[in-house]
């Protein structure tokens, strides 16, 4: 049996952060530098090694830039007065989360963009041909998803961004991908999936991966988890834990 504080329902590759459920957790996580001439760009561990692996699969050569990455409460605040000052609030509230409500703070977002000589920080170029459609193409295979779509703009609160990419972990983003579901709506869609009832079922290469949603009381919350099997939980920020099962 696995304990869980409530605590730990606010960390984690699944969880939520928008401006209605900021971030909560103020350790700074576990950091990574994506390269060694990354411009000090750092990423949660796990997700800046799986970032990594998908660039040398797909062959990136410098086509592809590391725009910004882990970014802790202070720069997201500068960052949001600065753009405020400079393209004003309505532009600002579209594309620059609220400090202590950005993807950023977690270490779990990157932005990436066309290596070009001038790269925009706040909009840069990510194109759907050549490397960046390549990687757009394989990115739910290593775990990552596309965050923001105009399509879902009204659910999200931010407008399209072709440069943002999440890392929520394989196999959810495949799922979401072919149930064509934000974060947001994929949050509420694993409530339906429960421990002692069904459980959401993706099968690749031969495995059967099962997800299931536990709800967080008042104190945290307790799991069941299976023995010389591997397994995942996450927080989702909201209300409770996320367990992966393979």
């Amino acid at each position: 049996m696995l304990r869980l504080a409530e605590g730990d329902m606010h960390s984690g590759a699944l969880m939520l952060v928008n401006a209605d459920h900021p971030v909560k957790e103020i350790r700074k996580p576990a950091l990574t530098a994506l390269t060694d001439d990354a411009g000090g760009v750092c990423l949660e561990a796990k997700a800046a090694a799986t970032l990594n692996q998908l660039l040398r699969d797909i062959g990136h050569v410098d086509e592809i830039a590391f725009v910004s990455g882990y970014r802790p409460y202070e720069e997201q605040e500068a960052i949001y007065r600065e753009t405020a000052e400079r393209s004003g609030e309505e532009f600002t509230r579209k594309f620059v989360a609220l400090p202590g409500r950005s993807e950023h703070q977690t270490g779990l977002a990157i932005d990436l963009g066309e290596d070009r000589e001038s790269v925009d920080f706040i909009c840069p170029e990510f194109p759907d041909t050549g490397m960046c459609g390549r990687f757009r193409e394989r990115a739910a295979r290593y775990g990552f998803i596309l965050r923001y779509t105009g399509c879902k703009e009204g659910i999200t609160g931010i407008s399209s961004e072709p440069w943002h990419f999440r890392y929520v972990g394989f196999p959810h983003s495949e799922v979401m991908r072919e149930s064509a579901v934000c974060l947001e709506e994929y949050i509420d869609l694993l409530k339906d999936f429960r421990e002692d009832g069904e459980r959401l079922v993706y099968r690749h290469k031969g495995r059967r991966i099962e997800a299931y949603f536990v709800p967080a009381g008042s104190g945290g919350a307790c799991v069941r988890v299976p023995e010389n099997t591997p397994y995942q939980v996450s927080g989702n920020n909201v209300d409770g834990f996320v367990v992966t099962v393979w």
